[in-house]
């Protein structure tokens, strides 16, 4: 899933390995704890498999926007790696052809996961789906959480839970209800645009 969020960042523009780990936690909000350990390994293999690679440090001639020395400096500095990172820590990544494609057919898949984290990434960069399939992606979603839904009520009714765990049942299954209506906001979104209009008709 590391992979998929990396390509899924990249396909927007170029990123340091820094970016990419800021942008985990900023833009998919998923990844919070993930680190420069477990980001700079999956770049690595990303590369080695040609769906990444490395080009140049952008240029200082790249980043003028001041038309001063000082100014010309202080974007340089403000594009020069946090932490103490290093060399590695400023090579640039960008996605290849081949990179993404692979992202489209992994965010595409429909047995890529079903779980919480993996829907929500998923649902983060849904912008590079189809609106078809971006219409599946919900459905699949939807069914896995009426079914969920469906087990926590059955359980609430156990004669052997006490107040305190049933009141946890019960909450649990508000949750769900909560994810269902927001996922039913989504769908009728999606159904109501003219594109999906216009390929249901065909």
């Amino acid at each position: 899933m590391l992979d998929l969020a990396i390509l899924g960042l990249l396909m927007g523009r170029d990123h340091h390995g820094y970016e990419i780990r800021a942008q985990l936690r900023d833009q998919l909000g998923l990844w919070s704890n993930v680190s420069f350990g477990a980001i700079y390994p999956a770049l690595a293999r990303l590369e080695r498999n040609g769906l990444v690679e490395v080009i140049d440090e952008p240029s200082i001639m790249d980043s003028l926007s001041t038309g001063s020395l000082s100014g010309e400096r202080a974007s340089l500095r403000s594009r020069r790696p946090a932490g103490g990172l290093g060399r590695k820590g400023r090579k640039v990544y960008r996605i290849t052809t081949l990179g993404r494609e692979r992202f489209a057919t992994l965010l595409a898949d429909p047995a890529a996961g079903d779980d919480s984290k993996s829907f929500s990434m998923r649902m983060a960069l849904a912008k590079y789906l189809s609106s078809h399939a971006r219409v599946s992606l919900l459905e699949q979603r939807r069914n896995d959480l009426v079914a969920r839904l469906r087990e926590v009520r059955a359980n609430s009714t156990n004669q052997e839970l006490d107040t305190y765990a049933r009141s946890v049942m019960e909450h649990a299954a508000s949750g769900v209800e909560l994810d269902i209506a927001w996922i039913d906001t989504l769908l009728s979104g999606e159904r109501n645009q003219p594109t999906h209009l216009a390929a249901e008709a065909n």
